[in-house]
């Protein structure tokens, strides 16, 4: 019997203007009964002209409106829970700015209930629009996990074929084919009902990136898969940026991140090569002239409620775990390879000094 699906879209302001259209096109016509899947629009920080747009737009969608922006994490929750109170089974959290094939949904859901163990899945992101010669490229193939806690597309810029995502741990079966992930990316996840009533909600305190990082790592640390459906399609209109906003939130996020998850003694040995990271990344942003958000965002640390917070996460996290370290970080790695970061110094002098340390740090953990 096929699940009752909650499909989760989040908008801020003028997100809707600009993305919705399309992608409620594509959800309109899904090979998937009618009746298994509700579309919930969840409007940050409302206003009577966005909610009016809403329902003018996507009357068959239910709206939810938030008074204040609760970022991706807040902004999901009033969905998940909204779904799980409609009746919906499984969770589907979308980016709205997208193309969406019809099979995209159906293949979800048989990647999904291929193997009991798996808890969630992403779908092939291609980026949008095609090339003009109908070359089509990915946007990701699941993501990737540095292990200093960086996360980045797998796949990116790469021209697009029909075994795109497919590993050596594949595993075939009669309702379809899947590839083990280290992450899944938050711009097409589907997530079962029982690893959100198992792990708990997203973590509000992110309020945008790693969000979806932090999901996955407890999803796998209860015992769950994460994995691709390469034939679930979806087309991201997908724009890499490094605002001061972003940029706060991503290493502010990457270490909240590393300090909940990694043991103690994980901790203590990836020490020097965290220093070394974030002592080129000062000197980074201040070429870069981003430096404010990059010390901003230590600044959070030395605050005693952000530490609380982690504590309690941490705690959350450490006493209910049903992997090691050694388990966890299996498929972690010690390069950088993401295109839009790309340059000689990433190239030629961090990767190759950070995956040496790697390749001997994690032969050093057996816990």
């Amino acid at each position: 019997m096929l699940p009752k699906i909650g499909i989760i879209l989040i908008n801020y302001k003028d997100y809707a203007k600009r993305f919705l259209t399309d992608c409620r096109d594509g959800l309109r016509i899904l090979d998937y009964p009618k009746d298994k899947y509700i579309v919930y629009i969840v409007d940050n920080a409302t206003s009577p002209e966005t909610q009016v747009y809403l329902k003018e737009m996507y009357p068959e969608a239910v709206i939810i409106s938030n008074q204040k922006n609760s970022g991706w994490g807040g902004g999901n929750n009033l969905g998940i829970e909204q779904s799980f109170q409609d009746g919906c089974e499984d969770i589907i959290l979308a980016n709205m700015d997208v193309i969406i094939d019809k099979d995209w949904l159906k293949e979800l859901v048989i990647a999904a209930y291929s193997d009991s163990k798996i808890g969630i899945v992403q779908s092939k992101l291609l980026l949008w629009p095609i090339g003009a010669d109908g070359v089509q490229k990915i946007n990701s193939l699941g993501n990737e996990i540095h292990f200093l806690g960086f996360g980045y597309c797998r796949g990116y810029g790469q021209i697009d074929d029909e075994r795109q995502g497919l590993t050596s741990f594949q595993v075939r079966s009669d309702l379809g084919l899947v590839s083990d992930i280290p992450y899944a990316s938050g711009a097409s996840m589907y997530v079962k009902g029982e690893v959100f009533k198992k792990i708990g909600l997203c973590n509000p305190e992110f309020f945008m990136y790693h969000d979806d990082f932090e999901i996955c790592l407890k999803a796998k640390l209860a015992g769950y898969r994460v994995v691709l459906a390469p034939q679930s399609i979806i087309w991201h209109k997908y724009e890499f940026g490094r605002s001061v906003r972003q940029i706060y939130f991503m290493e502010r996020n990457r270490l909240i991140t590393v300090l909940e998850f990694y043991k103690w003694p994980t901790l203590i040995l990836l020490t020097p090569a965290f220093l070394v990271m974030e002592l080129g990344l000062l000197l980074s942003s201040l070429v870069g002239h981003y430096a404010k958000p990059k010390i901003r965002s230590w600044l959070y640390f030395l605050r005693l409620d952000s530490w609380k917070k982690i504590l309690i996460e941490r705690h959350k996290i450490q006493s209910s775990r049903q992997l090691s370290d050694k388990q966890l970080m299996n498929d972690f790695t010690g390069r950088i390879l993401f295109q839009e970061v790309s340059n000689p110094i990433l190239d030629y002098l961090v990767n190759p000094v950070f995956n040496a340390y790697w390749q001997v740090a994690k032969r050093l953990i057996f816990w």
